[in-house]
């Protein structure tokens, strides 16, 4: 992929690149005859640190154990005046691995003071760690929804992506929330993440989900909520084994042919927005792995309802990989009624 720039001319810095393939801002105004804009904002996902317990093959902030950049107190309590201000119906946080933040059960204690409604993203192994043995049951009495990464459901699929052992302790950790209730009591959500593998897109998913249930029911005696589909961006540690594969060209082009302009509407920058540790806004998790904040004011003291809705959304060819076959499912924006 060629590097992204800025395209001043076009009055809303959309980032696009030097290619001679049609870029996906174009196609975006083809399907839909307008811009990429903003609406009202439903959720803000919040990356509280890259701090992480795995260093996963396909993840796109680098992630790691060896990193230390997390999220300050000020911060964190500045993310909840935001949400109180936007009056936002979902905030998300993400990492790295979020629990390993040592102002995490301070952090989820005070959105839920204010009645905000929470969703962790987890990879799950980490509720393994010392220490954060009893956070689980914590989750379960501030009612937090779950998303956990779990790539499929053979664990072959899974070691080849996210490392050997790691099968075997998210099934270990996925029994022990089922056994709080989550993924079987209708208000404990436990909704499961798959991507696949490789240079390709995630099957249907609702015949993917039967799937799962039936296998992980069968097999492990497991439950849970909905499973979400992610394609694989094409950015960070995944472009860059699809470089080195000889592949990158290739995943593109099928990323651009199967560009589904019913998607547009619905994906996940339009009713979101990203904080990242440092306090920065972005549109989305994948624009903040490339550094590409929203357009205008882009600091969490800034941010409130006037600011957001009907901004230019920054969009590159990357945003391919949410608008392909079916879209993502995996979406920011996909909360309760």
């Amino acid at each position: 992929m060629a590097a992204l720039h800025t395209v001043d001319q076009r009055k809303q810095n959309v980032a696009v690149d030097e290619s001679e393939e049609v870029p996906f801002y174009e196609l975006v105004l083809l399907a839909s005859g307008g811009e990429m804009r903003g609406r009202k904002v439903e959720v803000l996902q919040v990356n509280v640190g890259l701090r992480c317990n795995q260093s996963c093959k396909y993840c796109h902030l680098d992630a790691s154990p060896a990193r230390t950049e997390c999220m300050s107190p000020k911060i964190m309590q500045d993310v909840i005046d935001a949400a109180v201000r936007t009056r936002c119906r979902l905030v998300e946080i993400i990492g790295g691995a979020p629990e390993l933040h040592t102002k995490f059960r301070w952090f989820i204690t005070e959105l839920h003071k204010h009645d905000i409604p929470i969703r962790l993203r987890t990879n799950l192994t980490v509720l393994l760690s010392k220490g954060l043995e009893d956070l689980p049951a914590m989750l379960r009495d501030l009612g937090v929804q779950i998303a956990a990464s779990l790539p499929y459901y053979r664990e072959e699929d899974v070691s080849a992506q996210r490392g050997k052992g790691v099968f075997e302790k998210s099934i270990k950790v996925i029994k022990k929330l089922n056994a709080l209730g989550y993924g079987i009591d209708p208000n404990l959500t436990l909704d499961l993440v798959h991507n696949p593998i490789g240079a390709s897109l995630p099957p249907d998913q609702s015949a993917l989900e039967k799937e799962f249930r039936h296998e992980l029911k069968e097999l492990y005696g497991i439950s849970f909520s909905h499973l979400l589909t992610m394609t694989n961006m094409p950015i960070g540690r995944f472009f860059e084994h699809l470089k080195e594969s000889g592949e990158a060209e290739k995943y593109m082009t099928l990323l651009r042919d199967t560009f589904n302009p019913a998607t547009v509407d619905k994906v996940m920058c339009r009713n979101q927005l990203t904080i990242n540790w440092d306090g920065a806004v972005y549109d989305c998790d994948f624009n903040l792995g490339l550094d590409l904040p929203v357009v205008g004011k882009n600091t969490i003291e800034d941010l409130d309802h006037a600011a957001v809705v009907g901004r230019a959304i920054r969009t590159g060819n990357h945003c391919f990989g949410c608008t392909a076959g079916a879209g993502s499912s995996c979406a920011g924006a996909l909360v309760k009624p």
